[in-house]
């Protein structure tokens, strides 16, 4: 029988398994965002269908004329349509991959604050934008992304607080994530880059009013 000698767990290694079990634990905000979001589309589509403008607009996507005229709560609503399940797909995917990682960090409640407020600011920064334009063109906007946005804005105040790491997050990987999708949205038509850069500025505004990092006690 060989016998072997393990030094003492110093801070370091006691943080990093504190850590560890923190990332074990469900998160209930983040999903239910993610099944509401399915869900809706699922009704929309047993409706009508998601690639109909009008159809859309009827269910509360983001349309400038009528949000002058009062409907308001569109900014909202507009955050859980989307124009096919390519779209919903691709932005439940990143909200599965980074939404549980802010959910554990903030908790339930700021998180849930962070993605609704970040998501309608990022809804009123489109529209802002839209009827401050001159190219006279109106679009119908919806989707999630200016909420995830949120998110990714949230995360890279937390990670910077952090020293550029939380649980398998690095500050790099979000600073990557956000400009390569910036940049694709630049490039791509009918991708309401305006809600984008919106919704990571109120993220990261949010991060900063909301979060307060986790004291780890050594035993």
């Amino acid at each position: 029988m060989n016998e072997y000698y393990y030094p003492p767990q110093g801070p370091s290694r006691l943080d990093e398994l504190k850590i560890q079990v923190q990332k074990r634990k469900p998160v209930l905000i983040n999903t239910l965002m993610i099944g509401v979001n399915i869900l809706v589309f699922l009704l929309v589509e047993v409706t009508g269908s998601s690639g109909d403008t009008m159809h859309m607009i009827t269910w509360g996507a983001a349309f400038p004329p009528l949000i002058q005229e009062g409907e308001y709560y569109r900014l909202f609503t507009c955050m859980f349509l989307h124009f096919g399940f390519a779209h919903l797909a691709n932005n439940m995917i990143v909200l599965g991959f980074l939404g549980d990682n802010l959910e554990r960090a903030v908790g339930r409640v700021r998180y849930l604050i962070i993605y609704i407020l970040g998501g309608i600011g990022a809804s009123y920064i489109s529209y802002y934008t839209e009827i401050s334009g001159s190219s006279g063109r109106i679009s119908v906007s919806a989707g999630a992304s200016g909420a995830i946005f949120a998110v990714i804005g949230a995360m890279l105040y937390i990670l910077i607080v952090n020293k550029g790491r939380l649980e398998d997050l690095t500050t790099r990987q979000m600073v990557v994530l956000a400009g390569l999708t910036l940049y694709h949205g630049f490039i791509s038509a009918g991708v309401d880059n305006a809600a984008h850069v919106g919704g990571l500025i109120c993220g990261f505004v949010l991060g900063v009013l909301l979060y307060r990092r986790k004291k780890v006690n050594i035993m």
